[in-house]
C-alpha cells in the first residue's frame, strides 16, 4: 500500500468531498431553476404574457440542461468533470444577472433558458458522474446524497426567491441568485475529482489492488450501451415519465393561488417538494443498495404516479401540501437511483457519456410537459388533464423497467437449465 493511500484511509475519504461538491453544484443549479415558479406571476404580470408562453421559459432551460448531458458527459470522461462543473455555475450565475436586465419575454428566454439552462447542463451530469465512480458498496447511498442538493436546493431557494421578489423585485432577486451561484456553486465545484486512482485509492477508499473488481475501469462502450435493449428500455421510461415530472415545479404554485391558498403559503408548497425529494434522495438511495437499484426504479415511478392522483383531487392547501411531500419523496428516490442503475447495467468506463445521452430523454419530456401543461391551463382553466396524463405516464414508465427485470429474469433461467 503506498503512503497517499494510507494517508487517504486515515483521512476523510476524498470520495465525500466529491459528493459534497456534487450536492453543492445541484442546490444551487436546480435550486435556481426550480424557483421559477416564485418568478412565474411576476413575470407574467409585467410583460402581459400568456401562462403557457411563460411556462416556456423553464421548458427552455430544462430541456438545454438535460440535453446537454449528451455533450458534458462524454467530456467529462475524457477532461474531468471540474472544469465542466466549473464553468456550468459560471453559466448559471451569468444567465440569472442578464434575466435580471431582461426588457421582454424573449429576453427571458434567452437570458435564463440559456444561462440556467446550458449552466446546469454543463454541470450536472460530469457531477452526478463523477460521484458514480468514487463508490462501490455504497453507490446508492453516496448517489443520494449528490442529489438530495436538488431537493434542498428546491426547499430553499423558492422561499428565498420569493422573499427576495417581494423586497427588492425580482430584476434583484435574480441579481441576487447569480451571486449565489457563482460563489457558492463555483467554489464548491472545484473540489470535484473525476477518479480515486488520483489519489492512490479504488472506489470506497479501498486500496486499489482491493478494487480490481469493482469495474470501474471496465464496462460497456458508450456505442454498444445505446443499442443494448436495457438503454432502449431505460430510455423510453425516462422520455415517458419526464412528461409530467416537472409540472408540478412549474404550475404548484399557480394551481394551489387558482384555489385560493396564499402567495407565501403556495411557494411553500415546493419547499415541502424539496423536503420529501431530500427524504427521498437520501433514504431510497440507501435502501436502493439493499433490495436492487432496477426494483426501486419500478416502486419510486409508482408512486409519483399515485402522487399525481393526489393532486389532481387537490383543493387545499393541506392536500396540496401531502401532494407535494409524497411526490417529492418519490420524485427524490427517482433521481437518485437512475444513475446508479446505468452504472449497475453497463460499469464505469464511460458512466458520464452514457448517463447524458440517457437524459436526452428527459430533455424531450422537460421542454414539452410543463409548457403544455400551461397551454392546456390556457384552453381550459384547469390542471385536470396534464395531471391525469402524468400520472399515466408515469406507471407506463414503471411497467417498461418491469419489463427489463422479466426479460433478464428469463434470461438467468433459461442460462441455468442450459
Amino acid at each position: 500500500m503506498t503512503i497517499q493511500s494510507k494517508l487517504g484511509q486515515r483521512s476523510i475519504f476524498h470520495g465525500w468531498f466529491v459528493v459534497a461538491a456534487a450536492f453543492a453544484v445541484m442546490f444551487v443549479g436546480f435550486g435556481s431553476a426550480y424557483t421559477f415558479s416564485a418568478f412565474l406571476e411576476p413575470l407574467q404580470r409585467d410583460f402581459g404574457a400568456s401562462r403557457g408562453s411563460i411556462s416556456l421559459v423553464f421548458s427552455i432551460a430544462g430541456f438545454l440542461y438535460f440535453a446537454l448531458g449528451l455533450v458534458s458527459g462524454p467530456l467529462a470522461d475524457r477532461f474531468g468533470s471540474r472544469p465542466l462543473a466549473v464553468a456550468g455555475m459560471i453559466l448559471v450565475a451569468v444567465g440569472l444577472a442578464a434575466a435580471s436586465a431582461a426588457r421582454s419575454v424573449v429576453e427571458v428566454y434567452l437570458a435564463y433558458g440559456l444561462g440556467v439552462g446550458l449552466g446546469v447542463g454543463c454541470a450536472y451530469v460530469p457531477a452526478i458522474g463523477a460521484v458514480q465512480r468514487w463508490f462501490v458498496r455504497r453507490r446508492g447511498f453516496a448517489s443520494g446524497l449528490a442529489v438530495s442538493g436538488i431537493g434542498l436546493g428546491t426547499l430553499a431557494m423558492p422561499p428565498l426567491a420569493s422573499l427576495l421578489i417581494a423586497s427588492v423585485g425580482w430584476r434583484s432577486a435574480y441579481l441576487a441568485l447569480g451571486a449565489i451561484a457563482l460563489v457558492l456553486g463555483g467554489g464548491m465545484s472545484l473540489l470535484i475529482e473525476n477518479d480515486p486512482k488520483q489519489r492512490g485509492l479504488g472506489p470506497d477508499g479501498d486500496p486499489p489492488r482491493d478494487a480490481a473488481s469493482a469495474n470501474n475501469d471496465g464496462g460497456e462502450s458508450v456505442s454498444g450501451a445505446i443499442r443494448s435493449t436495457r438503454f432502449v428500455a431505460l430510455y423510453l421510461s425516462c422520455l415517458v415519465c419526464s412528461f409530467g415530472a416537472f409540472v408540478p415545479f412549474v404550475h404548484l404554485v399557480p394551481y394551489a393561488r387558482d384555489h385560493g391558498v396564499a402567495g407565501s403559503a403556495a411557494v411553500l408548497l415546493l419547499g415541502v417538494i424539496g423536503a420529501g425529494s431530500t427524504a427521498g434522495r437520501f433514504f431510497l438511495g440507501a435502501l436502493a443498495d439493499r433490495m436492487g437499484r432496477d426494483r426501486s426504479l419500478i416502486i419510486v415511478l409508482t408512486g409519483m404516479a399515485l402522487a399525481m392522483v393526489i393532486w389532481a383531487i387537490a383543493a387545499d392547501v393541506w392536500t396540496l401540501a401531502a401532494f407535494a411531500f409524497i411526490y417529492g419523496v418519490f420524485y427524490g428516490g427517482w433521481v437518485a437511483v437512475l444513475p446508479s442503475v446505468v452504472m449497475d447495467y453497463f460499469g464505469g468506463r464511460n458512466v458520464s457519456g452514457i448517463i447524458g445521452i440517457l437524459y436526452t430523454s428527459v430533455a424531450f419530456g422537460t421542454l414539452i410537459g410543463p409548457s403544455a401543461a400551461g397551454f392546456a391551463y390556457d384552453v381550459n382553466h384547469s390542471y385536470t388533464m396534464p395531471i391525469l396524463i402524468g400520472a399515466a405516464a408515469n406507471i407506463v414508465a414503471a411497467l417498461i423497467v418491469l419489463a427489463i427485470l422479466a426479460r433478464a429474469r428469463t434470461r438467468a433461467i433459461s442460462a441455468a437449465t442450459c
